[in-house]
Protein backbone atom coordinates (compact mmCIF):
# COMPACT_ATOMS: atom_id res chain seq x y z
CA UNK A 1 0.00 0.00 0.00
CA UNK A 2 1.19 3.40 -0.47
CA UNK A 3 1.57 6.40 1.78
CA UNK A 4 -1.74 8.32 -0.40
CA UNK A 5 -3.54 5.04 -0.05
CA UNK A 6 -2.95 4.61 3.78
CA UNK A 7 -5.70 5.71 5.75
CA UNK A 8 -4.93 8.74 8.22
CA UNK A 9 -5.19 8.22 12.07
CA UNK A 10 -8.47 9.87 12.16
CA UNK A 11 -9.32 7.66 9.66
CA UNK A 12 -8.17 3.87 11.40
CA UNK A 13 -11.04 1.63 12.44
CA UNK A 14 -11.61 1.38 16.55
CA UNK A 15 -12.88 -1.72 18.20
CA UNK A 16 -13.15 -2.50 21.78
CA UNK A 17 -12.95 -5.18 23.55
CA UNK A 18 -15.27 -5.86 27.02
CA UNK A 19 -13.48 -9.06 29.07
CA UNK A 20 -16.94 -9.92 30.87
CA UNK A 21 -16.29 -13.34 32.24
CA UNK A 22 -15.56 -13.21 35.53
CA UNK A 23 -17.06 -14.67 38.43
CA UNK A 24 -16.90 -10.98 40.71
CA UNK A 25 -16.56 -12.86 43.90
CA UNK A 26 -15.89 -9.89 45.80
CA UNK A 27 -19.31 -9.32 45.29
CA UNK A 28 -20.77 -11.58 46.93
CA UNK A 29 -22.66 -15.09 45.34
CA UNK A 30 -25.02 -14.29 42.57
CA UNK A 31 -24.55 -13.53 39.27
CA UNK A 32 -20.99 -12.71 37.18
CA UNK A 33 -19.86 -9.26 38.10
CA UNK A 34 -20.94 -7.87 34.81
CA UNK A 35 -24.25 -8.71 34.83
CA UNK A 36 -25.05 -7.65 38.06
CA UNK A 37 -28.14 -4.51 38.11
CA UNK A 38 -26.77 -1.14 38.34
CA UNK A 39 -30.04 1.00 38.53
CA UNK A 40 -32.01 -2.06 36.70
CA UNK A 41 -29.57 -2.51 34.07
CA UNK A 42 -26.63 -4.47 34.21
CA UNK A 43 -23.41 -3.31 34.14
CA UNK A 44 -21.98 -4.99 31.22
CA UNK A 45 -24.81 -2.49 29.23
CA UNK A 46 -24.19 0.36 30.75
CA UNK A 47 -19.96 -0.10 29.92
CA UNK A 48 -20.86 -1.09 25.97
CA UNK A 49 -23.30 1.86 25.67
CA UNK A 50 -20.63 4.19 27.34
CA UNK A 51 -17.64 2.56 24.72
CA UNK A 52 -21.05 2.76 22.13
CA UNK A 53 -21.48 6.41 22.98
CA UNK A 54 -17.97 7.53 21.15
CA UNK A 55 -18.63 8.19 17.68
CA UNK A 56 -14.94 6.57 17.03
CA UNK A 57 -15.98 3.05 18.28
CA UNK A 58 -17.50 0.78 15.36
CA UNK A 59 -17.25 -2.82 17.44
CA UNK A 60 -17.99 -3.74 20.38
CA UNK A 61 -16.81 -7.53 21.07
CA UNK A 62 -17.82 -8.44 24.52
CA UNK A 63 -15.95 -12.05 25.93
CA UNK A 64 -18.69 -13.77 27.89
CA UNK A 65 -18.26 -16.77 30.62
CA UNK A 66 -17.30 -19.84 28.28
CA UNK A 67 -20.97 -21.23 29.29
CA UNK A 68 -22.79 -17.70 28.87
CA UNK A 69 -22.25 -16.16 26.21
CA UNK A 70 -26.18 -16.88 24.32
CA UNK A 71 -27.19 -15.48 27.53
CA UNK A 72 -24.95 -12.66 27.08
CA UNK A 73 -26.14 -12.36 23.36
CA UNK A 74 -29.62 -12.29 24.52
CA UNK A 75 -28.98 -9.87 27.11
CA UNK A 76 -27.54 -7.66 24.43
CA UNK A 77 -30.00 -8.03 21.55
CA UNK A 78 -32.78 -6.97 24.40
CA UNK A 79 -30.73 -3.49 24.72
CA UNK A 80 -29.47 -2.79 21.23
CA UNK A 81 -31.36 -0.26 19.09
CA UNK A 82 -33.29 -1.95 15.82
CA UNK A 83 -31.28 -2.52 12.59
CA UNK A 84 -27.21 -3.05 12.18
CA UNK A 85 -25.46 -6.09 11.37
CA UNK A 86 -27.25 -9.65 12.36
CA UNK A 87 -24.61 -9.87 15.40
CA UNK A 88 -26.23 -6.83 16.54
CA UNK A 89 -26.10 -3.37 16.66
CA UNK A 90 -26.58 0.00 19.10
CA UNK A 91 -27.13 2.55 16.51
CA UNK A 92 -23.68 3.04 14.38
CA UNK A 93 -21.94 0.42 16.54
CA UNK A 94 -21.99 -3.00 15.93
CA UNK A 95 -21.46 -5.72 18.26
CA UNK A 96 -19.99 -9.31 19.02
CA UNK A 97 -20.65 -12.19 21.91
CA UNK A 98 -17.71 -14.61 21.62
CA UNK A 99 -16.71 -16.75 24.72
CA UNK A 100 -14.21 -16.00 27.31
CA UNK A 101 -11.29 -18.40 29.22
CA UNK A 102 -10.27 -19.01 32.42
CA UNK A 103 -8.19 -16.31 33.27
CA UNK A 104 -9.11 -12.38 31.81
CA UNK A 105 -5.50 -12.81 29.62
CA UNK A 106 -7.11 -15.60 28.13
CA UNK A 107 -10.61 -13.51 27.28
CA UNK A 108 -8.68 -10.74 26.31
CA UNK A 109 -7.32 -12.98 23.45
CA UNK A 110 -10.06 -14.54 22.21
CA UNK A 111 -11.91 -11.25 21.91
CA UNK A 112 -8.49 -10.05 19.60
CA UNK A 113 -8.63 -13.69 17.92
CA UNK A 114 -12.91 -12.50 16.79
CA UNK A 115 -11.48 -8.83 15.78
CA UNK A 116 -11.86 -8.57 12.24
CA UNK A 117 -8.67 -7.46 10.42
CA UNK A 118 -9.56 -3.67 9.05
CA UNK A 119 -9.71 -2.45 13.09
CA UNK A 120 -5.99 -1.13 13.52
CA UNK A 121 -6.91 0.42 17.49
CA UNK A 122 -8.07 -1.55 19.84
CA UNK A 123 -9.75 -0.61 23.72
CA UNK A 124 -9.54 -3.09 26.03
CA UNK A 125 -12.36 -2.13 29.32
CA UNK A 126 -13.33 -3.51 31.99
CA UNK A 127 -17.01 -4.59 32.09
CA UNK A 128 -16.91 -3.56 35.59
CA UNK A 129 -16.27 0.39 35.03
CA UNK A 130 -19.54 0.87 33.76
CA UNK A 131 -19.60 4.92 34.04
CA UNK A 132 -16.70 5.83 32.39
CA UNK A 133 -17.36 9.16 30.36
CA UNK A 134 -17.27 9.33 26.35
CA UNK A 135 -14.42 12.62 26.75
CA UNK A 136 -12.31 9.69 28.58
CA UNK A 137 -12.95 7.05 25.83
CA UNK A 138 -11.95 9.73 23.24
CA UNK A 139 -8.80 11.07 24.51
CA UNK A 140 -7.26 7.24 24.72
CA UNK A 141 -8.32 6.69 21.10
CA UNK A 142 -6.95 10.11 19.97
CA UNK A 143 -3.51 9.12 21.75
CA UNK A 144 -3.30 6.12 20.04
CA UNK A 145 -4.26 7.67 16.85
CA UNK A 146 -1.33 10.20 17.02
CA UNK A 147 1.31 7.28 17.66
CA UNK A 148 1.27 6.32 20.93
CA UNK A 149 1.25 2.64 20.98
CA UNK A 150 -0.16 2.02 24.56
CA UNK A 151 -2.26 4.57 26.09
CA UNK A 152 -3.93 4.31 29.67
CA UNK A 153 -6.34 6.76 31.39
CA UNK A 154 -5.05 7.58 34.90
CA UNK A 155 -5.49 9.66 37.70
CA UNK A 156 -3.88 11.19 40.65
CA UNK A 157 -3.45 9.47 44.08
CA UNK A 158 -5.32 11.30 46.67
CA UNK A 159 -3.79 9.26 49.68
CA UNK A 160 0.10 8.76 50.67
CA UNK A 161 0.82 5.03 49.90
CA UNK A 162 3.41 2.42 51.76
CA UNK A 163 5.00 -0.28 50.28
CA UNK A 164 4.88 -3.02 53.03
CA UNK A 165 6.51 -6.30 53.31
CA UNK A 166 3.27 -8.42 53.12
CA UNK A 167 2.35 -10.55 56.16
CA UNK A 168 2.48 -14.22 56.30
CA UNK A 169 -0.76 -14.14 58.09
CA UNK A 170 -3.45 -12.10 56.30
CA UNK A 171 -4.27 -9.82 59.19
CA UNK A 172 -1.12 -9.58 60.91
CA UNK A 173 1.36 -6.72 61.13
CA UNK A 174 2.75 -5.45 57.85
CA UNK A 175 6.19 -3.66 58.06
CA UNK A 176 6.44 -0.34 56.28
CA UNK A 177 9.75 -0.71 53.67
CA UNK A 178 9.39 2.63 51.81
CA UNK A 179 6.84 5.79 51.08
CA UNK A 180 6.78 5.89 47.29
CA UNK A 181 6.62 9.76 45.90
CA UNK A 182 3.11 10.01 45.21
CA UNK A 183 3.62 12.67 42.93
CA UNK A 184 5.06 10.13 40.38
CA UNK A 185 2.10 7.55 40.94
CA UNK A 186 -1.11 7.22 38.97
CA UNK A 187 -4.41 4.93 39.37
CA UNK A 188 -4.92 3.25 35.80
CA UNK A 189 -8.57 2.98 34.90
CA UNK A 190 -9.96 1.79 31.33
CA UNK A 191 -10.54 1.95 28.22
CA UNK A 192 -7.16 0.62 27.66
CA UNK A 193 -6.26 1.83 23.90
CA UNK A 194 -3.34 0.23 21.97
CA UNK A 195 -2.00 -0.35 18.49
CA UNK A 196 -3.41 -3.54 16.89
CA UNK A 197 0.18 -5.30 16.17
CA UNK A 198 1.67 -4.32 19.46
CA UNK A 199 -1.30 -5.35 21.50
CA UNK A 200 -1.41 -8.82 19.31
CA UNK A 201 2.15 -8.75 20.21
CA UNK A 202 2.05 -8.59 23.85
CA UNK A 203 -0.67 -11.35 23.72
CA UNK A 204 1.40 -13.45 21.84
CA UNK A 205 4.75 -12.82 23.73
CA UNK A 206 3.67 -12.05 27.40
CA UNK A 207 2.87 -15.34 29.33
CA UNK A 208 3.32 -14.38 32.74
CA UNK A 209 0.39 -13.13 34.98
CA UNK A 210 0.07 -9.52 34.58
CA UNK A 211 -2.83 -6.79 35.98
CA UNK A 212 -3.49 -5.20 32.74
CA UNK A 213 -2.93 -5.29 29.18
CA UNK A 214 -1.23 -1.91 29.47
CA UNK A 215 1.69 -3.85 31.95
CA UNK A 216 1.93 -7.02 28.83
CA UNK A 217 3.05 -4.06 26.44
CA UNK A 218 5.51 -2.84 29.04
CA UNK A 219 6.82 -5.83 28.86
CA UNK A 220 7.81 -5.44 25.73
CA UNK A 221 10.17 -2.51 26.23
CA UNK A 222 7.33 -0.29 24.49
CA UNK A 223 6.60 2.96 25.46
CA UNK A 224 2.86 3.41 27.40
CA UNK A 225 1.38 7.10 27.93
CA UNK A 226 -1.28 8.06 30.49
CA UNK A 227 -3.88 10.32 29.15
CA UNK A 228 -6.24 12.04 32.18
CA UNK A 229 -9.11 9.94 33.19
CA UNK A 230 -11.98 10.40 35.29
CA UNK A 231 -13.46 10.05 39.11
CA UNK A 232 -16.65 8.67 37.14
CA UNK A 233 -14.80 5.98 35.31
CA UNK A 234 -14.41 3.85 39.02
CA UNK A 235 -13.97 -0.26 39.37
CA UNK A 236 -17.51 -1.78 40.75
CA UNK A 237 -15.96 -4.53 42.88
CA UNK A 238 -17.78 -4.05 46.33
CA UNK A 239 -21.20 -3.58 47.35
CA UNK A 240 -20.36 -0.01 48.44
CA UNK A 241 -18.97 0.46 45.19
CA UNK A 242 -22.40 -0.15 43.70
CA UNK A 243 -24.09 2.52 45.98
CA UNK A 244 -21.71 4.82 44.62
CA UNK A 245 -22.77 4.10 41.18
CA UNK A 246 -26.11 4.50 41.73
CA UNK A 247 -25.22 8.05 43.50
CA UNK A 248 -23.44 9.22 40.33
CA UNK A 249 -26.31 7.40 38.00
CA UNK A 250 -29.02 9.35 40.00
CA UNK A 251 -26.79 13.21 39.65
CA UNK A 252 -26.69 12.14 35.97
CA UNK A 253 -30.31 11.88 35.44
CA UNK A 254 -30.96 14.76 37.18
CA UNK A 255 -28.47 17.41 35.33
CA UNK A 256 -28.28 15.64 32.08
CA UNK A 257 -31.17 13.55 31.66
CA UNK A 258 -28.95 11.07 31.15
Amino acid sequence: MSDDSRPSPAQIPVAAVIPAAGRGVRLGPGAPKALRALNGTPMLIHAVRALAASRHVALVIVVAPPDGAAEVKSLLDAHALPGGTPTGSWGSTDFLVVPGGDSRQESVRLGLDALPPEYGVVLVHDAARPLVPVDTVDAVIEAVRDGAPAVVPALPLADTVKEVEPAAVPGDPEPVVATPDRARLRAVQTPQGFDRATLVRAHETVTEDVTDDAGMVERLGLRVVAVPGHEEAFKVTRPLDLVLAEAVLARRRLNDGF
